[in-house]
């Protein structure tokens, strides 16, 4: 007896049912489709069995399985390398059709090249969308064809871009939900794909206080932040949406959205950029590199209040406020001159919306290595930045309780550490 075909939708950096352009044409096909989450090993093995962010997705995908139920359908969980889960499904189910969101980082491009030659060698046809962005690889282009470099030129283009379509389309997925496979798959616990409860714990974004976004968005101790940053990362909300909704509201707060896209597509056209400096000039740097230093960096001990309530922020929730994220990255390549890698892992490591291209674009920015980088001379100055963004202490008595009672003096003097960043850097082959 032939197995009934089936369409599979496969869920990654999309956890959501509305206005998913992928599941928008898979819930099109002729054939019933049945959804897909792979809690890929590759990935997860590396991780603390504790980790946040598995939890955020675990929470996710049982929201997403609840809205299926109600339409008597399921979402399919598997574990392991995408490669073998593939593998299997191809041998368990007639699989037609194939369908994600593409995803623009170098693993991510590498695993989805395998798993559309595995469809192939399957006979099935495979279908990829644009979802995570608005403009994806080389759709912002100069007029030489060369991809953008600077931030400014980029965004311009973005945004003459962006008025000649807006307002966004959005992909109407409920009106198609009929179309799923009629299921009721096992769904696992969280210990059963390995990992644990964390007490951190994603919030949810609010966009109420956006229309101030550009008066209260330097200062730390205003609670104005939409928290939206690890929704976008695992796509539980939609760019277009927010797109079309932040275009009427708030100049400043999409200009931040057309960073995001900036650091992917740098990302995508220099891969490089992950694990070496987007200027080779910057390579001479003889970073300090002491792990003493680095120690009480990470644990929010410097003697620095501005950095150590950020990296206390960080430890404890999971977040850290964007200003303060450049002046504890600044400090640790100017002041420290620990190479910026070694910061950009522990935030891989600690931050909920952790994304590859925005972390190693940021850090770089903050190192002075990047594309379109602070200038190797800027060097922050924690003490007046706690002064201009967070004058009466408010911030840093938050995440420093003994700030009162005897805090700690400041590792490196400012001024020296100043003199000694811009002479490395010098040094390091720059004019």
């Amino acid at each position: 007896m032939s197995k009934q075909k089936v369409s599979i939708f496969w869920f990654r950096r999309d956890l959501r049912l509305e206005d998913n352009v992928a599941l928008y044409h898979a819930l099109q096909s002729k054939y019933p489709v049945i959804p897909l989450f792979i809690f890929d090993t590759d990935i997860l093995d590396s991780l603390p069995k504790n980790d946040a962010r598995v939890g955020f997705i675990y929470e996710s995908l049982q929201k997403i399985n609840a809205k299926l139920k109600a339409i008597e359908s399921s979402i399919l969980i598997k574990k392991g390398t995408t490669t073998e889960v593939w593998k299997s499904l191809f041998q368990e189910y007639a699989v037609s059709e194939v369908f994600f969101n593409k995803d623009y980082e170098p693993y991510a491009i590498k695993r989805d090249l395998e798993i559309a030659a595995l469809a192939k060698t399957n006979h099935a046809q495979c279908f990829s969308f644009k979802d995570q962005v608005i403009f994806e690889e080389k759709e912002i282009i100069k007029a030489d064809g060369t991809p953008y470099t600077i931030y400014t030129p980029y965004k311009n283009k973005w945004l003459e871009k962006y008025k000649s379509l807006a307002p966004l389309q959005e992909y109407i997925t409920l009106n198609y939900l009929f179309n799923f496979y009629r299921s009721n798959f096992d769904f696992p616990t969280l210990e059963q794909i390995g990992f644990e409860e964390n007490n951190i714990k994603v919030i949810p974004y609010k966009l109420t206080e956006i229309a101030n976004y550009h008066e209260t968005r330097d200062f730390p101790a205003i609670d104005s932040t939409s928290y939206l940053s690890p929704h976008l990362r695992f796509g539980t909300v939609s760019i277009r949406k927010l797109v079309n909704w932040a275009a009427q509201e708030n100049a400043v707060f999409l200009s931040e959205l057309i960073w995001r896209e900036f650091f992917m597509q740098i990302l995508f056209c220099f891969p490089k950029v992950v694990n070496h400096n987007f200027k080779s000039a910057y390579d001479g740097i003889q970073w300090r590199n002491n792990e003493e230093d680095f120690k009480r960096w990470c644990t929010g001990n410097t003697g620095y209040p501005m950095v150590d309530a950020g990296m206390r922020q960080l430890n404890e929730t999971g977040y850290m406020h964007n200003r303060v994220r450049m002046v504890v990255a600044s400090f640790l390549c100017k002041h420290l001159l620990i190479n910026w890698q070694w910061g950009e892992a522990y935030f891989a490591e600690k931050l909920l919306d952790y994304d590859l291209s925005a972390n190693v674009g940021n850090w770089q920015w903050a190192a002075g290595t990047g594309c379109d980088a602070a200038p190797y001379f800027r060097v922050f100055n924690p003490d007046i930045q706690l002064k201009k963004f967070d004058e009466k202490g408010i911030y840093i008595r938050k995440w420093i309780p003994e700030f009162d009672l005897g805090y700690c003096e400041p590792m490196v003097d400012h001024a020296f550490a100043r003199d000694r960043a811009i002479a490395t850097y010098k040094a390091g082959g720059l004019n």
